[in-house]
């Protein structure tokens, strides 16, 4: 089996469903840009570019707010976020979806009590050197994908 929509692939969304204090929100297109869905480069455009503009909106949030003490756990994300992950922004500025500069911006705009964590490159993100104050690199040796398997419940989803 493997996942076929984002119906399909529910991993993180019910963990994150499952913890107070946390929100999720899917502002990308489903599927990995002209790789495995067939849609448009518009759709996943457009898509991108809400999702970067809702990241914006939410770093705004948290300049205005108090972040030295938490939130309630009930607390509205537009008031202010602690920690926000925008899970593929770099992928998405690697398939030129989202500029790298205005990544690099974001990055450069957010208040101290904010954790912003950005995911996703395939390639060292070297725009971020001198910006970013932690880069990791999560490197693939091996995976079944190379094998031709699609994701798998309990592993990918």
């Amino acid at each position: 089996g493997g996942a076929d929509s984002v119906d399909a692939v529910r991993g993180e969304y019910n963990a994150i469903a499952a913890m107070p204090g946390f929100s999720y929100e899917n502002a990308g297109h489903y599927g990995w840009h002209g790789l495995l869905d067939g849609s448009a480069d518009g759709e996943h455009e457009a898509k991108a570019r809400a999702a970067f503009e809702r990241a914006e909106t939410l770093v705004a949030g948290a300049r205005e707010a108090d972040l030295s003490t938490p939130f309630p756990l009930d607390g509205d994300p537009d008031a202010g976020v602690h920690l926000l992950i925008l899970d593929e922004i770099l992928y998405a500025a690697d398939r030129g979806l989202v500029d790298a500069d205005a990544v690099v911006d974001l990055v450069e705009s957010k208040p101290d009590g904010l954790e912003l964590v950005v995911t996703g490159s395939h390639d060292e993100p070297t725009y971020l050197d001198g910006v970013a104050d932690l880069i990791t690199n999560v490197r693939k040796v091996a995976h079944p994908f190379d094998d031709g398997q699609r994701a798998r419940r309990g592993t990918e989803f």
